[in-house]
């Protein structure tokens, strides 16, 4: 660790905390030249994969569209917030745990399915009525039978 007041990079370690959030670790140095004292922090870094879009461009990953998808597909259906904001943490584990730096929109749009299909049928058949472009009745119903289907 370089000294930022002379650029020494020796430095000796006098002190080390964890933060009372549990997130970084708080570390008192000091130059083995200058002798003058400084403090580092040590947190960790998430790093989101990038989404690819169906046109093929490349952009940010941002869990408030994530929200806004889910709210919109459970607008005015019986869900409490914090199984919404569970189902956004699982989806956001599994994009973490996936090690890809970019997933598709289409990887992103089957989680979505899975989760809304466990919090509220109403719900999924309403995205993926969307998400799947349906374009007729027939279409729906097979969703709907498919939501029926007891599980495995």
């Amino acid at each position: 660790m370089k000294c930022p007041f002379c650029q020494h990079e020796e430095t000796q370690v006098l002190d080390t905390r964890v933060s009372e959030e549990g997130d970084a670790i708080r570390r008192r140095r000091r130059c083995g030249k200058c002798d003058k004292r400084f403090t580092t922090y040590e947190r960790i870094e998430l790093v989101m994969p990038y989404v690819v879009k169906k046109n093929g461009s490349r952009t940010e990953y941002s869990s408030a569209k994530l929200r806004g998808s889910l709210e919109l597909a459970l607008r005015k259906r019986p869900v409490a917030a914090p199984a919404v904001d569970k189902a956004i943490a699982s989806i956001e584990e599994k994009l973490l745990t996936s090690g890809q730096r970019e997933v598709d929109t289409g990887y992103i749009g089957e989680l979505v399915m899975q989760e809304l299909q466990r919090l509220d049928n109403v719900a999924y058949i309403r995205f993926a009525s969307v998400y799947k472009n349906f374009e007729d009745l027939a279409e729906f119903q097979n969703a709907i039978a498919e939501v029926g289907k007891p599980a495995r």
